[in-house]
């Protein structure tokens, strides 16, 4: 099996198991979340929006746009390579999230999971799919799922801070539970499909030979020092 699809069926095959593990407990967990203390709740309320994808496909976006222009004004190569460097760079988390936010969506208005707030007359199990509407729109978090893209695509470029990154993006999942937002399966696969998407694009550079190399093992990994030279 190829690496890319070895990890696409880990990745799969865990969102699969922790979904199931937790639609059960999806109720109650959100119940409970919802019910901290104030000061928990609104911290929560403050760093929820760290996940939204519109200020990363923007940010990524004209960074992109300045990397570009500054590759074509510079006229000595050690800054042409930098700003080439830059452009990779910022292409990299552009398609990550921007395809992790095209994806959510789909899913979104495919499924059509009632969120939380309408618990009361729809329970938490209730799908009503092709609606367009937000209130329909649960399963999986866009949140999680761009914050699963972001930070994974961070923990592809630096791995020894993987720990860190995955934990930020846990944090960010979280949030949006206690927000009252999403269940907790919600963000389960939102999560990990982020990551998916991450692992899939770095695979995709690392055969271009932008910002990443195919290891020994055939899995993609930062490049390091000259071998960024190669870049196109």
């Amino acid at each position: 099996m190829n690496q890319p699809l070895a990890s696409t069926v880990w990745i799969f095959l865990t969102t699969t198991l922790l979904v199931l593990a937790l639609i059960p407990f999806d109720p109650q967990l959100s119940q409970w979340a919802q019910h901290l203390p104030d000061e928990i709740v609104d911290f929560n309320r403050v760093i929820t929006d760290i996940g939204s994808a519109a200020w990363m496909i923007y940010a990524s976006a004209l960074l992109l746009l300045l990397a570009f222009i500054a590759r074509r004004a510079a006229r000595h190569e050690t800054l042409r390579h930098k700003a080439r460097s830059a452009r990779n760079l910022s292409a990299y988390f552009l398609l990550t999230v921007g395809t992790a936010s095209t994806l959510v969506h789909g899913l979104k208005f495919l499924i059509g999971r009632a969120r939380p707030e309408l618990f009361a007359d729809y329970g938490a199990y209730s799908l009503t799919p092709f609606t367009s509407d937000r209130l329909f729109e649960s399963f999986p978090s866009g949140h999680s799922m761009a914050a699963g893209a972001f930070f994974g695509a961070f923990a592809m470029l630096m791995p020894q801070l993987r720990p860190v990154f995955l934990v930020l993006a846990l944090v960010i999942g979280v949030s949006r539970v206690v927000v009252g937002a999403h269940y907790p399966s919600d963000v389960a696969a939102g999560l990990l499909l982020g990551l998916w998407v991450a692992v899939m694009v770095a695979f995709l550079f690392a055969r271009q030979g932008w910002l990443f190399r195919l290891d020994a093992g055939g899995w993609p990994a930062p490049k390091k020092g000259s071998s960024q030279q190669k870049d196109k």
